[in-house]
């Protein structure tokens, strides 16, 4: 299958975007959701490591460009309806979050009230000065 096709076959929003999710290759544990466009999984499929498209900023964001905590990417996979992406990675340094957490999905609903259940592995200051 050709890298165009394998584009082709996704169900792009009308802002020629697709919900990514990243998850721990090991564990299952999904520790992230972000966009890509079609330049996104392109570069994320030939460099081996994940590529997002930062909406608020307007642009590619390869992960980890700051904080050092790259996700190698060992399988990505497309849903049932084609519209959304699992990225199977090996999540470098630890964490995926920016705020110094294993994962982004660090609160749990208890009581009505979110409740954060995930310990800080580094202070966010830390990694991004």
């Amino acid at each position: 299958m050709s890298a165009t096709s394998f584009l082709d076959s996704i169900r792009w929003t009308a802002e020629g975007l697709v919900p990514a999710i990243a998850q721990d290759a090991a564990s299952g544990r999904i520790l992230m959701m972000a966009w890509m466009n079609r330049e996104a999984l392109s570069l994320t499929v030939s460099r081996g490591e994940a590529v997002y498209w930062s909406r608020s900023r307007n642009q590619l964001w390869h992960k980890g460009e700051t904080s050092g905590h790259t996700q190698v990417v060992s399988e990505i996979r497309l849903d049932c309806d084609a519209d959304v992406v699992v990225l199977q990675v090996q999540q470098q340094g630890g964490m995926a979050c920016h705020t110094g957490r294993e994962s982004c999905f660090y609160r749990v609903l208890r009581d009505g009230e979110w409740v954060a259940v995930d310990p800080v592995i580094k202070d966010p200051r830390e990694i991004y000065g």
